[in-house]
């Protein structure tokens, strides 16, 4: 698999990830701002015990990401996208956004009684 494409997939990975994990929280709240409601919404809570499971999937992605995307331009082919310097700033941008995209999917379940 290319540099492209690896890096591509730990961001995707550690972001979907992140969402899962606090899914159990953001899911509902989501769903109660739009207004949609009932019973069924606690049902939403069955991924809680996977959330553990789904912090380490996100964490070990994005350090996973970060390696990809802050190796030094030496190991990088010739030729190869990860050599291009307008790349590897976009894909370092991405990056972060997707670190603080994280950061709040793994932090709201804490924030969130605060909006119940």
């Amino acid at each position: 698999m290319s540099s492209h494409g690896s890096g591509r997939w730990a961001l995707v990975s550690g972001g979907l990830a992140a969402v899962l994990a606090s899914a159990c929280c953001l899911g509902p709240l989501v769903l109660v701002s739009v207004g949609l409601g009932g019973a069924w919404i606690a049902n939403l809570t069955a991924l809680e015990p996977y959330r553990p499971v789904f912090i380490t999937v996100a964490l070990g992605a994005l350090v996973l990401a970060y390696r990809r995307v802050y190796r030094p331009v030496e190991q990088c082919r010739p030729g190869e996208v990860c050599a291009v310097p307008a790349v590897r700033r976009g894909y370092r941008i991405v990056f972060w956004v997707v670190v603080v995209l994280v950061a709040i999917a793994l932090g709201f379940p804490y924030a969130a009684p605060l909006f119940y």
